[in-house]
């Protein structure tokens, strides 16, 4: 099974860096300190109503699992990386395929469009970086400095810096304007699965294979601290709109939402039956989505941790999640080739 394939890769690329000496641990608290949600319990997903009826359409095209999806910044257009090696953009409001990318020589693991809308961003087992223009599909720069797979891909809120994630167990930033490497931030212990900007651009969000987010200060490239918690691999990371909260979803099955102050774990939301592979929140900040290998997407109250609604019919793993810059939207991207855009307003 595929699966294997990747839980099995951070013991293929395994080093020990070293992290900026100020760095503070967050330690889990005992269990009964912990600011967990008590009325949110684990749930199988068999018994979960799963309602359909709020999709608007499922655009196909890809000949392989979807790894990644992402809104462009107007809310018109969709991307969408494979492992089919291509992305394709979408035209969101009548699900036509606009054009498809291609370049990357393995599979392609995350996109990510530029505040502006004009450049994307993607990240691929081939050990590059590709910027493209999305007005005319043109390869602007590959950027080189990998051994290891790219997992993840991220544009600072200004758009003058790209964040990457790799198998190497380390972050790079890069200067998007003429593609160098400007640092390379190092303390994980296994591969960096998913890195996330604050919104104010000068914090970083780290997740990985090794069980801890980092979260780094961009202004001298320092760790600032280490948040322990999850018990496996934490796929996906991502900062509330305000910039106060971080949430990450894990192999463990389980989302964390943290205070990103203190590092304190606020609640921890139980509902999915496998791991969690992507988490995204709602652009008010009010909701969390959340997508998993168990073929559903949850959609939860951010303020009291309630599991609102579960959307499920893809016919396979759902790998990533987001939600449109109006909010009215969700996109899911699966291992079922397809992607689905379906209506979240009013939840």
């Amino acid at each position: 099974m595929r699966r294997i394939m990747f839980l099995v890769m951070a013991v293929l690329f395994m080093f020990f860096p070293l992290a900026c000496a100020h760095g503070q641990e967050t330690k889990p608290l005992p269990p009964d300190a912990k600011s967990t949600d008590q009325g949110t319990k684990t749930q199988d997903a068999k018994s979960t109503k799963i309602v359909d009826d709020r999709e608007i359409r499922t655009l196909s095209g890809h000949s392989d699992w979807v790894r990644s999806v992402a809104f462009s910044p107007d809310g018109s257009k969709l991307a969408s990386g494979s492992y089919d090696k291509t992305i394709k953009i979408w035209s969101v409001g009548d699900g036509r395929e606009i054009t498809t990318l291609s370049g990357h020589s393995n599979h392609v693991y995350s996109v990510a469009f530029s505040p502006d809308g004009s450049k994307l961003a993607s990240g691929s087992w081939d050990k590059t970086i590709k910027i493209w223009s999305v007005g005319d599909g043109r390869e602007i720069r590959t950027l080189y400095g990998y051994s290891s797979p790219v997992l993840s891909v991220a544009f600072s809120p200004d758009g003058s810096n790209l964040a990457s994630g790799s198998a190497d167990n380390t972050i790079k930033i890069w200067s998007v304007s003429d593609g160098r490497e400007i640092s390379t931030l190092s303390g994980h212990s296994s591969a960096v699965l998913s890195v996330a900007f604050s919104p104010d651009g000068g914090k970083l969000a780290s997740g990985s294979d090794d069980k801890t987010i980092k979260i780094w200060s961009l202004g001298d490239g320092c760790e600032i601290r280490t948040l322990y918690g999850h018990s496996e691999f934490i796929k996906s990371v991502a900062f509330s709109p305000d910039g106060t909260k971080l949430a990450s979803g894990s192999y463990d099955k389980t989302i964390k939402i943290w205070s990103v102050s203190d590092g304190r774990e606020i609640r921890t939301l139980s509902g999915h039956s496998y791991p969690v592979r992507s988490v995204a929140f709602s652009p008010d900040g009010s909701k969390l989505a959340s997508g998993s290998w168990d073929s559903t997407i949850k959609i939860w109250s951010v303020s009291d941790g309630r599991e609102i609604r579960t959307l499920g019919k893809h016919s396979n793993d759902v790998n990533s999640v987001a939600f449109s810059p109006d909010g009215s939207k969700l996109a899911s991207g699966s291992d079922d080739k397809t992607i689905k855009i379906w209506s979240v307003e009013g939840l």
